[in-house]
């Protein structure tokens, strides 16, 4: 009797497999969809490398599901399942992951981006560009700190512009850290960021809106 108590207590406790839980489970993917398709998906738009659990909770599934999926993309786009090797990989970085450019076309990509006619930056582009060049290498999450806003989008024109680069990923917190590029300095007519104008001058003295006493 006792032993059917702790299995009926443990039944409500658990959280329900059907998705009806929805204050503890996240919704996943519908049936039928194959976890490593939602997963590539996932992977296509994110800025930052994407830790296994982090993956399994965005899916529905458990973590050795994901991990299975994971592999199964890397073999896949590495070729080594009959089909071709792609010009993308699917690598572990920083304790999660991500897609990258495969490293023989880093030039290509590079050349690509630096002859294409760039269009004018909107402002919240170069609000942000001006918070990367006086404060790298910085972490997308202090942009958007300093900024008040999300810099999600903003950051990917930015690096789709080869105006800044991913300086390195942070091995604690996953968090990728950006720095400019000599592109940039092309573009300012500079030669280092030393020749960047002190910023002091050009910022609010928090005078404005007060009349003078």
């Amino acid at each position: 009797m006792a032993s059917e108590t702790r299995t009926d207590a443990a039944t409500e406790d658990a959280p329900a497999l059907d998705g009806t839980d929805t204050e503890s489970a996240p919704a996943g993917i519908p049936d039928g969809v194959d976890v490593a398709r939602a997963l590539e998906a996932i992977l296509m738009i994110a800025d930052e490398p994407q830790s296994v659990v982090g993956l399994a909770a965005g899916v529905g599934r458990p973590v050795a599901d994901v991990r299975a999926a994971l592999a199964a993309l890397v073999a896949d786009y590495d070729g080594e399942v009959g089909g071709p090797r792609r010009g993308f990989e699917l690598r572990e970085v920083g304790g999660g992951w991500r897609l990258y450019v495969r490293g023989e076309f880093d030039q290509v990509v590079r050349d690509f981006v630096h002859t294409q006619s760039p269009a004018k930056l909107s402002q919240a582009a170069l609000e942000t560009l001006a918070v990367i060049a006086y404060k790298q290498p910085i972490s997308r999450g202090a942009i958007a700190s300093i900024r008040a806003v999300n810099v999600d989008s903003v950051v990917r024109t930015l690096l789709g512009r080869g105006l800044i680069t991913e300086a390195f990923t942070d091995s604690e917190t996953g968090a990728i850290h950006y720095a400019t590029t000599e592109l940039l300095l092309t573009q300012l007519g500079i030669n280092s960021l030393d020749e960047l104008p002190p910023i002091s001058p050009l910022l609010d003295d928090g005078s404005k809106g007060f009349d003078d006493v």
